[in-house]
Parts: structure tokens; sequence; C-alpha cells
């Protein structure tokens, strides 16, 4: 595990005087703050003999069946003897992986995809091959091709590794089409599908989609998260598996830790029984669809030609291709020296791909702080352009190593 330069510069751009666009953090300035600190003394005051004591390897049964409730909202009908509480999705993907990874083992991921996951990936000494994506999420034919091809190369996959919902990092949706396409392909394969769905009931038109886990109860491991949708603070995650893949996760959950936070999962518990949650769920909704309207035409408005962008249905986060010539990476410490920051697109594949890609993030800051953020980094762009143009390439790389986003980017 090797952290690179990356880290030092966000530091940086940590500082008040930087527009951070790197951040995946959410906005719990919008929570009610004093309901909470109620709910939470209320419980130490009734229940904190229990909520301050040891807990279940599996999780606090009632919270276990609320977050049935969550899943119902996505089309998934569960048993919650089958739900697993975790620290966080993040847990529950490290997890699956320990279950299922031995060394040498391919996973299938998005092209890009999660920085945590691949960490998580990297670590257990997985092989990560990635599946190409469009505007519409995960390329069915570009999924059996890879299968057939790492199959012909004698290699064995695990599983399928996604985000289908307002993908971190391109803010992309794989289409009800292409589910009922990926799952049958996956169905044929006889491949397992780990779906990652953190940002799943924060999208900004309709229903949520149908969740992957709703049709294929067997062959999908799905993994929530209480992170985006109320604090991530209180690091209260799931997963839902088949029940021969949930004996081995709690079994690996008592391993890791014994039990979990007793206290954060009943207040979790206490906020979802006593608290408007759906409301505050649309509340946050409202706001960053605010946001990415701001981003998507400071976008439009600012940008040199040349720049091409996602424009995500939901979630925190667009994915922007930078014109030939530049590499997001390189240009990384003059955004910051210019007093704004992003993550770098090779920090989301395996392979260090995506050198003229960036993520941008617009869920943390406010909608000014946004507008000025996209102004600063355009003026660094056309600053790489010129020098592009003058010299035929842009600023070199100067940073190597794995790039590796605290959790307040990831």
């Amino acid at each position: 595990m090797v952290a690179s330069e990356v880290r030092a510069l966000f530091a940086v751009a940590s500082r008040p005087e930087v527009v951070s666009l790197a951040g995946g953090m959410p906005y719990v300035t919008a929570l009610p703050l004093d309901s909470v600190g109620e709910l939470v003394a209320d419980l130490v005051a009734r229940r904190g003999t229990v909520a301050l004591q040891y807990g279940s390897g599996q999780g606090d049964p009632a919270l276990r069946e609320q977050i049935c409730e969550v899943m119902r909202l996505e089309g998934i009908e569960a048993n919650a003897d089958d739900v697993v509480v975790t620290v966080g999705s993040q847990q529950a993907l490290d997890l699956v992986t320990r279950i299922f990874i031995d060394p040498g083992d391919v996973v299938l991921a998005e092209g890009p995809s999660y920085v945590g996951a691949l960490g998580t990936f990297a670590a257990y000494e997985a092989s990560v091959v990635h599946v190409a994506m469009d505007d519409h999420g995960l390329v069915p034919e570009a999924l059996a091709e890879t299968i057939a091809s790492v199959a012909r190369q004698g290699r064995r996959v695990k599983f399928l590794y996604t985000i289908p919902s307002f993908q971190n990092p391109a803010g992309v949706t794989l289409s009800a089409e292409r589910r009922r396409q990926v799952m049958e392909i996956c169905r044929r394969a006889g491949l397992l599908v780990v779906e990652d769905n953190p940002y799943g009931l924060l999208g900004f038109d309709g229903d949520p989609m149908r969740a992957l886990r709703a049709d294929d109860p067997d062959g999908v491991v799905y993994l929530g998260s209480f992170s985006k949708t109320l604090a991530p603070g209180f690091r209260v995650g799931w997963a839902l598996a088949p029940h021969a893949v949930r004996d081995k996760l709690v079994l690996a959950m008592e391993s890791a830790v014994l039990s979990h936070s007793s206290f954060a999962q009943l207040a979790v518990g206490q906020y979802l029984a006593t608290q408007p949650w759906r409301e505050q769920i649309k509340s946050f909704r409202e706001l960053y669809r605010e946001r990415r309207d701001t981003m998507l035409a400071a976008l439009e408005a600012l940008m040199p030609p040349g720049c091409v962008w996602t424009r995500p249905a939901g979630g925190f986060f667009v994915w922007m291709t930078l014109p030939e010539g530049l590499d997001s990476k390189a240009i990384l410490p003059r955004a910051v020296a210019e007093r704004v920051a992003f993550v770098p697109g090779t920090g989301f594949y395996a392979d260090r791909s995506g050198a003229r890609n960036m993520r941008l993030s617009y869920c943390y800051p406010e909608p000014d702080r946004i507008r000025e953020g996209v102004r600063r980094l355009a003026g660094v762009i056309q600053q790489e352009l010129l020098i592009r143009d003058t010299f035929g390439t842009g600023s070199a790389p100067t940073h190597s190593g794995v790039d590796t986003p605290g959790p307040d980017l990831a």
C-alpha cells in the first residue's frame, strides 16, 4: 500500500482559500442537527447501557429490519436475516473481497471505478480488468467480450464490481435495459455481481432506479450505506447477501472488529424511527441538484473548447475529459497554486490510465464557490493549452506512485 505525493497537495487544498472540487463529502450542514443531537442524548439516557456495550457481529436486529425498509425504495424485498451491518459500505466491500479473492484472481470493474474499491482489490492482490462505460453506464457488449477474453487466457473471474446508479467517479447511470442485459450476461457466465449503491436514493428526477439485487437475490451482493443519506460520521453501512455468503460475512466481520459500534447503530435506528428521513433525503436531492446545475452551467460558460464532461442525473460527481496533450495529474500542482483542487483521473484506473480525466465534485461547496472554482480551473486549463500549443505538449507529470485519496476525497 503506497501513497503518492497527491496526498500532500490535498493537505494544502484543505485550506479555506482553496475551492475544493475534489472531496466527495456529503453536505451534513443540511441535516436537522438539533434534532439529531436530541435523539442521541435521549438514546444515552434511555438505552445507554445497551448503546455503550458490545453488540452482535451481524448488527442490531431492529436496524436490519429498518434497512430492509430503506432498500424497498429500490424494489428490493429482503429478509433482515440476510443483512450484515458493517462499518460503512467500505468495510462491506473489504469483507466481500477477503472472502472471495485469492491472489491473482480477476475482478471486473467499470473503467473508471471507485478509488476505494481499487485500493481494496489491490490489497488482496486481485487483478482488476476494467470494462468500458459510456454515458449510459457499463456497456453490455464490452462486458461479454471481457468475460470471454479473460476465460480464453485461462484466468478466473470472481465477481463484477459495479456502481450502477450515479457512478463514482463518472456520474453516469446504468439504464434499465442495460441492467437486464448485464444481469443476463452474468447469469450465463455464473458470475457474482457486487452492487455498490451509496447514491441510489439521490437521483434528481423521478423515483429511484430498480436495484440489480431486486431481480436476482442469489446472484448479487448488495452494498449500502447511510453515509450519503444521513451522515458519514456514524460509519454505518451494510451488505445484503445470499445465505451462504452472509454466514461468511458475519465470521469475517467478527474477525475484523469483534463487533461494531452499538451506539452508532442504535443512533441511526433512532433517527429512522423518529425523524422524517424520506423528507430529508428529498432535501438532499434538491440541494445537490442545484449544485449540479450550477457546476454544469459554469463548465458550459467557462471551459475552453475541447473539454467534455458527463451530465449526472444524481449523486455527487462530474467526470471531465481534457483536450489532447493535457495531463490532469501534471496540472494539479498549478491548480492548487491557483487555489482550486480536483482529483486526477489516474486514481480511478488500476492500469494508471485516465491521464486526461478529472473528477469534479459539486456536493460540498456552496454554489458561488462552485462557480469560482470552475472559473479558476478553466484559467489553469487555458494556460496549459497555451503551453501545449507553444511547445507541443502540456506540463509533464511530476508525481509517481499510487493515488490513494483519503475518505474526504473518495
